[in-house]
């Protein structure tokens, strides 16, 4: 019969802004971030009040990457698994300097404080802004962004020795940005049911190194796929039952794979299957503004490729765009877009990712 689970004291070398709290102290902090705190506190206090209390379990919201986002229960254990692997495959000891600059109503936050604990991390907890080491001056050994942290945090990154980069996809302009720079910039590939990031890729390597670089596993985490050339995740120290996502991939082992894009955005045209992130990727090169691609219905082709520019409609704009997008080498003649739509605002999602599925609806649908 399974023991039950007891949690561990936190870690004799933790640090929460320079100080050191036992599981007793810890929680008396918890409800003074909730009572006397910022927001950003707030949600820190009402996490640690979670991991101290006597569940085995935490809730977390899935993002949806493996269907529509629900409520599910992480054990404890295996989130304690997972600040473990993360720490032997970014070499990060007791003592390491750390900087949260995420929201903690969120996994990716949640898994910075758990970290920090289990492993003797030095944490210093800082509001979860677009440019979050604008008012810095201390260097850290390791930090966790978003996409649009990062691109706002350019110009002081040298304040952060190993970055990892993830809630959403690394655009190629911003890895063409942090390439010399001394920093170790990580893009990571997980979501909330194996609990943040199972595989990571460094995408600012020192060399010159294959292209596209593939994502690697953490220890203990083997992957397939199913028919649909789908991602499955066997990771049992972090997931009781394997993780079937909707992620299509290239797997080039056990351990590594190339990521493709989303199976619910596929594209059938033709015949001919097509990846919107596959094709934005290219066209990442020639447009400054936000944009995707997606599909309307063909009656020749079956679907047919279009684009999503996030800009006023001009003639002039529209011409010079459909131009470069013809000169555009890199791009099949079967990925060039049939019709380009301009949208004023796109539609987005609680978290301020693009709604594409809305985005498309409101445009088209207003023709």
């Amino acid at each position: 019969m399974e023991e039950p689970f007891k949690l561990p004291e936190v870690h004799s070398e933790f640090r929460i802004n320079k100080l050191h709290f036992n599981n007793e102290e810890l929680a008396a902090v918890a409800y003074s971030f909730i009572k006397e705190g910022e927001p950003y506190e707030g949600s820190v206090g009402n996490f640690l009040l979670d991991w101290l209390n006597d569940k085995d379990y935490v809730e977390a919201m899935t993002s949806g990457s493996t269907g529509p986002p629900k409520k599910i229960r992480l054990k404890k254990s295996q989130m304690i698994n997972s600040a473990v692997a993360t720490g032997k495959y970014f070499e990060l000891p007791a003592n390491t300097t750390a900087l949260l600059c995420l929201p903690c109503e969120y996994i990716a936050g949640k898994m910075m404080l758990v970290r920090a604990m289990v492993l003797g991390w030095q944490l210093d907890i800082i509001p979860p802004k677009a440019n979050p080491l604008d008012q810095l001056f201390k260097i850290y050994d390791f930090c966790a962004m978003t996409p649009f942290q990062l691109d706002n945090s350019l110009s002081r990154l040298h304040l952060v020795k190993k970055l990892i980069v993830g809630g959403g996809t690394v655009s190629s302009n911003l890895k063409k940005l942090v390439q010399g720079l001394g920093t170790e910039v990580y893009e990571t590939y997980g979501m909330t049911e194996t609990i943040t990031h199972i595989a990571a890729r460094l995408i600012n390597p020192k060399k010159e190194k294959e292209s596209p670089i593939p994502f690697r596993t953490l220890p203990h985490i083997n992957l397939t796929t199913d028919e649909r050339d789908c991602l499955i995740i066997d990771a049992p120290s972090i997931s009781d039952e394997p993780v079937v996502t909707n992620d299509v991939v290239e797997l080039l082992s056990q351990k590594k794979f190339i990521w493709k894009g989303r199976i619910d955005n596929v594209i059938n045209s033709g015949g001919i299957k097509l990846y919107p992130e596959e094709i934005e990727a290219k066209l990442e090169k020639i447009i400054a503004q936000r944009f995707f691609v997606s599909s309307l219905p063909d009656d020749a082709l079956g679907e047919k490729v279009v684009l999503m520019v996030e800009c006023e409609f001009s003639e002039e704009a529209l011409e010079n765009l459909e131009k470069e997008i013809r000169d555009l080498r890199q791009l099949e003649k079967y990925e060039v877009p049939k019709k380009i739509y301009f949208v004023e605002k796109f539609e987005e999602t609680p978290s301020g990712k693009v709604h594409r599925a809305n985005t498309l609806r409101s445009r088209v649908g207003s023709e």
